[in-house]
C-alpha cells in the first residue's frame, strides 16, 4: 500500500485528499505519490520534476502570522518597576553625590575657621 496526494487542474495541492492504494495500482489522473513537504502554505506540484513547491507569495504568509499580543498587564507593571527601580538608582547616587559635596564644604569651612 502507498499514499497518493490529490491536485485540482491548476496543480494546487488538496490537502486531506489523500488515498492509499495498492503499490503496484495505476496512479489516477490528478494524484501523486510524491509526499508534499511539510510546512508549505499553497503547494503546487511541478509533474515534469515530480516535486512540489510553494506558490505563496511572501505577503500572502506573512498576513497568516498572527499578530504580536498587547503585553499583558504584568508586563506592563514589570517594565514600571524596572523604570522606577532605575529612577531610585539614580536618585540615591544623586543624594551619595550631593553628601559627599557638602562634606567636603563642611571639611573646607573648618580648615577656613568659618565654622
Amino acid at each position: 500500500m502507498k499514499w497518493i496526494y490529490k491536485y485540482d487542474g491548476k496543480f494546487n495541492y488538496l490537502p486531506g485528499e489523500e488515498i492509499e492504494i495498492e503499490e503496484e495500482a495505476d496512479i489516477p489522473k490528478g494524484y501523486t505519490d510524491v509526499r508534499p513537504q511539510d510546512g508549505l502554505y499553497n503547494g503546487k506540484y511541478n509533474e515534469e520534476k515530480r516535486a512540489w513547491y510553494e506558490s505563496a507569495t511572501q505577503a500572502y504568509i506573512d498576513s497568516l502570522q498572527p499578530k504580536p499580543l498587547p503585553p499583558s498587564e504584568i508586563d506592563l507593571l514589570k517594565h514600571q518597576n524596572a523604570d522606577l527601580l532605575q529612577q531610585l538608582a539614580e536618585s540615591e547616587k544623586r543624594v551619595e553625590e550631593q553628601s559627599k559635596t557638602i562634606s567636603e564644604l563642611i571639611m573646607l569651612l573648618n580648615e577656613k575657621e568659618v565654622i
